[in-house]
């Protein structure tokens, strides 16, 4: 008697099988061997990639994920996407908030509406008691704002672009492709929108994702590799600083800077660390420190907001100290 024929099961493909183990990788790269532990929030827009995250968190952490979307009611639609991400997180029991911004987005558009994103996603995770806040951004994202800080003459730290980890913050999907992203959403039937601001050629990422969707000579992923070695070197350039200020006999003396033939960029650091910590309510532009440097390195004195750096009368060579700059008499 023959063995009845049993239907053929459906494989996954093995990009999509592979998928939640490779997060799981990159994410104890990030948070280190407990990362199984913890409780995390997942940052979903509604687009391909962060469904895609979303639906690899679940897979991967069963009952340890909740979601959140930012709906800033800045365009039509925007409310229905976060509905359609609201609606799957229902059918699959996964938790789900839409947050909105308690006052109109002012200012440069998208910089004031990531700011509020991130502060409400924030405020989410703590009323939620999360360990982290996961977000879907990839390799493309990273090669977009490495060119675009290259365009603002950007230093190593600015090269670094979007960090892997920012305090509570993860991004383990840097080392993946956006067309990766969308097809583990395929495959997975996942629902998904495309927002048309991305494509909004009035913002300058847009104009360069457009104008990067037809090259083939940049490697985005390549590019992710050195921007995460670029951000391990700010780390380490941070460190070394710190070390060499700790040395000097008088490092508890906010206003005291030293030179002592340090080079450019430990001195660069060195002249921005001392002068926030002598006022933190400064803020110090790219620009404005290489003047400061400038004059300091040719022995004049400097000024920044309104401190001043200057060379004290009889102090040994490379010695400086801060102060608070004279008031300008009014004019009559």
């Amino acid at each position: 008697m023959c063995a009845p024929m049993l239907p053929p099961q459906k494989q996954k493909p093995a990009a999509e099988a592979d998928a939640p183990a490779r997060l799981g990788r990159q994410l104890e790269a990030l948070v280190g061997p407990d990362w199984q532990q913890h409780d995390y929030g997942v940052a979903v827009s509604g687009g391909p990639d962060s469904m895609a995250l979303l639906w690899l968190m679940v897979s991967l952490l069963p009952g340890q994920v909740r979601a959140a979307t930012v709906d800033h009611g800045l365009r039509q639609g925007s409310a229905d996407e976060a509905r359609m991400v609201a609606g799957f997180c229902a059918r699959d029991h996964i938790p789900h908030a839409i947050l909105h911004p308690p006052a109109p987005i002012r200012g440069s558009l998208q910089a004031a509406a990531r700011t509020e994103r991130y502060r409400l996603l924030e405020q989410w995770r703590e009323a939620q008691a999360l360990d982290f806040i996961v977000t879907a951004h990839h390799a493309d994202d990273q090669l977009e704002t490495v060119i675009m800080r290259l365009n603002r003459s950007s230093g190593v730290g600015g090269l670094a672009a979007i960090r892997a980890r920012n305090g509570a913050v993860l991004r383990p999907l840097l080392g993946w492709r956006r067309s990766e992203l969308v097809a583990l959403a395929l495959d997975a039937d996942l629902p998904f929108a495309d927002d048309p601001s991305n494509a909004d050629v009035r913002f300058d990422r847009a104009r360069l994702r457009k104008e990067l969707g037809s090259q083939r000579f940049l490697d985005a992923q390549a590019t992710a590799r050195s921007a995460q070695w670029l951000a391990e070197a700010d780390v380490a350039l941070d460190w070394a600083t710190q070390r060499l200020i700790e040395a000097w006999p008088d490092a508890d003396d906010r206003a005291v800077i030293r030179d002592q033939g340090y080079p450019a960029e430990i001195f660069r650091r060195i002249v921005a660390l001392r002068l926030t910590a002598y006022d933190s309510r400064l803020t110090l532009r790219g620009t404005t420190l290489d003047g400061v440097i400038a004059a300091m390195r040719e022995g004049r004195r400097a000024m920044v907001g309104s401190l001043l750096i200057d060379r004290p009368r009889g102090a040994e060579d490379g010695l400086w100290r801060i102060s608070a700059a004279p008031r300008r008499k009014a004019r009559r």
